[in-house]
């Protein structure tokens, strides 16, 4: 009897030809896995620089957010703030002179953001919510009775007060002042959430110090209570004097930073970028009166400044203030 060898035989060339067909088909298998490898390769950009997260040359970049709404000619204005804002030692001694105000003002000499801005009887459509003495805590309030009036545009001035406390120890710590402008724009947006609104920074105190020391008569007003964590004992240049005007110095910056961060949360909201704490006032653009609140000249001029920040096409530059 003839012995078949294992593969010999019906059985054994069946079995042949079943291994080349299964050779044939691993080969046809492994050319489509090379080619479909290849045209990723090709379509992710395999080999230039994709697998590092690196856009080839030439490649378009992804489009940049659009800039969030804003309406540059507002037709009604609200204002809320401190003594600054209500015209505070612009006309007489220790008074508000609110027609010298730079948002809501009649005075021509100041020609404000509301006449600037509003064609259509502009008095009878802006209104002033400020309150002389006026820390960040009462913002909301202010902002709740602003929003009653339906306004375009709500314009913010304020945390002097909070720095400018009788001792550097009693200035409002910077977490509860970014809590209470924080609040004021909640405020707001529940009320009235297509309000704008137009921040400007707290201006810089020591810089007004600067300005208004040297002067007799004002600074015998400012004994009488005017920012004494600033400009308590203004001659004087002793380390500690020096420190304790640093310390309030620095507060406000921190405030400031506060305000545009803060902002840059509200779509509907514009930081002045700084403007109101670097411009450098004039002797005559400060009150004659205590060398300390802005005059007409520069109440005028805190409307020049609120101005180009309100009708420009881009915001401001970010904030600089930082020295």
């Amino acid at each position: 009897m003839q012995i078949r060898r294992p593969g010999e035989g019906p059985a054994g060339a069946a079995g042949a030809r079943i291994t080349r067909r299964g050779r044939l088909a691993a080969v046809a298998a492994a050319l489509l896995v090379l080619v479909g490898g290849l045209v990723a390769a090709v379509s992710f950009g395999s080999g230039s620089g994709s697998d590092t997260g690196q856009r080839s040359p030439g490649s378009a970049r992804p489009s940049p957010p659009p800039p969030p709404p804003w309406d540059r000619s507002p037709s009604s204005i609200a204002a809320v703030g401190d003594s600054i804002t209500q015209g505070f030692d612009a006309c007489n001694l220790l008074a508000d002179c609110a027609k010298a105000s730079w948002v809501t003002g009649t005075d021509p000499a100041v020609e404000s953001v509301a006449q600037r801005l509003i064609d259509d009887a502009p008095s009878r459509r802006s209104w002033n919510f400020a309150v002389s003495g006026s820390v960040m805590a009462d913002l909301p309030a202010q902002m709740e009775r602003a929003a009653r009036r339906d306004p375009d545009l709500v314009t913010v001035l304020a945390g002097a007060n909070d720095a400018c406390r009788p001792t550097p120890a009693q200035m409002t710590p910077t977490a509860d002042f970014r809590a209470g402008f924080r609040e004021a724009l909640a405020t707001l947006r529940r009320a009235r959430p297509k309000a704008y609104v137009y921040v400007a920074s707290v201006p810089n105190l020591k810089r007004l110090w600067s300005q208004g020391r040297g002067d007799a008569w004002g600074e015998q007003v400012w004994k009488l209570g005017i920012c004494q964590s600033m400009l308590r004992d203004p001659r004087s240049t002793t380390a500690a004097a020096e420190q304790r005007r640093q310390e309030v110095h620095e507060r406000v910056i921190a405030y400031n930073a506060a305000l545009s961060a803060e902002c840059a949360k509200m779509a509907r909201c514009r930081y002045d970028g700084g403007a109101v704490f670097d411009y450098r006032f004039t002797r005559t653009e400060l009150s004659r009166w205590d060398w300390f609140h802005p005059s007409k000249a520069g109440q005028r001029k805190l409307a020049d400044l609120a101005y180009r920040g309100i009708t420009a096409r881009r915001p401001p530059q970010a904030d600089r203030t930082s020295r």
